[in-house]
């Protein structure tokens, strides 16, 4: 039995995923994610749900990707297993089959083409406007989530033969947030042992 599968994403937790009408699907993933990279919890359960034969339906080609590397190996695979790709807002189908659309793929490079590049607009953009608020000393960076004295503490707790895991369990942090403190890397290098 085939399925008609919905995949909506948006970039961050107040964005709302209503607003990507898919029509009416059989089942729906959904992400609070950037699409920069295809790490996602969302999307990797799509890709493994989805059999030769279904339909997945994106409301917009930049939703399932922000490269166009990654939205045309995407696509690729899918076709390739056997499963149909629509794009609700560019009017967009792609299928394995022998009268595939070439202006369709054409398309689809080029809007793949322009949200990589209003991707890497907005990554400069971001850069800019953190350099010039340095400059202001208006900006001074995220902030540590440990303070000097949970670092201490942690570094003596880790010599004494506490896993990692479990101190990244008891300080509630990540664990890269965790290993950056323990070797005084990053924002923890003047953290004195």
């Amino acid at each position: 039995m085939t399925a008609t599968v919905g995949y909506r994403r948006v970039s961050s937790t107040d964005q709302r995923l209503d607003r990507q009408d898919l029509g009416t699907v059989d089942k729906v993933f959904e992400d609070h994610a950037s699409g920069k990279d295809r790490d996602r919890p969302g999307l990797a359960a799509c890709l493994a749900y989805v059999r030769e034969g279904d339909t997945l339906r994106c409301y917009s080609a930049d939703r399932l990707a922000r490269s166009l590397v990654d939205l045309i190996a995407t696509v690729d695979d899918l076709t390739g297993r056997g499963v149909r790709v629509e794009f609700i807002k560019e009017g967009l189908v792609f299928d394995a089959s022998e009268s595939a659309d070439p202006y369709a793929r054409c398309l689809m490079q080029v809007m793949g083409a322009f949200a990589e590049l209003e991707r890497d607009l907005i990554r400069t953009r971001q850069a800019e406007g953190i350099a010039l608020a340095k400059g202001r000393g208006a900006y001074t960076g995220r902030q540590p989530a440990l303070s000097p004295d949970e670092v201490r503490v942690a570094r003596q707790r880790h010599r004494d033969g506490v896993t990692l895991a479990r101190l990244v369990k008891d300080f509630g942090v990540a664990k890269s947030t965790m290993q950056a403190a323990i070797a005084g890397t990053g924002v923890y290098a003047g953290v004195a042992a």
